[in-house]
């Protein structure tokens, strides 16, 4: 476990959101890629996934509870048009995968509830994957890059996570 899991950990016991390995709601408290299911690397991705990459490093915070406006803003730079829904919508729509095998560069990755504010407990949480590891996402705090098992283990707390293409369009 890394130092980064074990403060995750114990926050978690904290707020009484895990008790041992377990959430709450019996999902798992750590959430970690395992051997052989590694997700794309940023070397590994297409000239439109790096764009894709870039216009989420170059779109501004769009605040609290706004995290699938800062995703689809993000998107809408590429040019391909706008998609629009609620983290809970996109995840729904067109996230059906769970293992990270099949996760790549430029996917959203999502999850329909989360415990952490009264809008998320309703419409969940949206990122993107940038590869190499790495979530970016929009927060109350802006817009950061939060290593993947973190993330996976604090936003799949209430539910799993899934990733998928925004508007099921494949950008790899």
């Amino acid at each position: 476990m890394t130092e980064a899991e074990h403060r995750l950990l114990i926050d978690l016991r904290r707020r009484g959101l895990v008790s041992g390995n377990v959430s709450r709601w019996g999902y798992p408290a750590l959430r970690c890629v395992e051997a052989g299911h590694e997700p794309q690397r940023s070397t590994d991705a297409t000239p439109l996934q790096k764009r894709f990459v870039a216009c989420a490093h170059a779109t501004n915070a769009t605040g609290t509870d706004l995290c699938a406006s800062w995703v689809e803003q993000s998107f809408s730079r590429l040019g391909l048009g706008v998609v629009l829904g609620n983290a809970r919508e996109l995840c729904d729509r067109y996230c059906p995968h769970t293992d990270t095998v099949s996760l790549k560069v430029g996917m959203i990755v999502a999850t329909p509830a989360h415990p952490y504010t009264a809008q998320g407990l309703v419409h969940g949480h949206v990122g993107i994957y940038i590869g190499d590891d790495r979530v970016m996402d929009c927060t109350e705090d802006g817009v950061r890059k939060v290593p993947l098992g973190l993330w996976l283990s604090a936003y799949g707390l209430m539910a799993d996570p899934r990733w998928g293409w925004l508007g099921s369009l494949g950008l790899g």
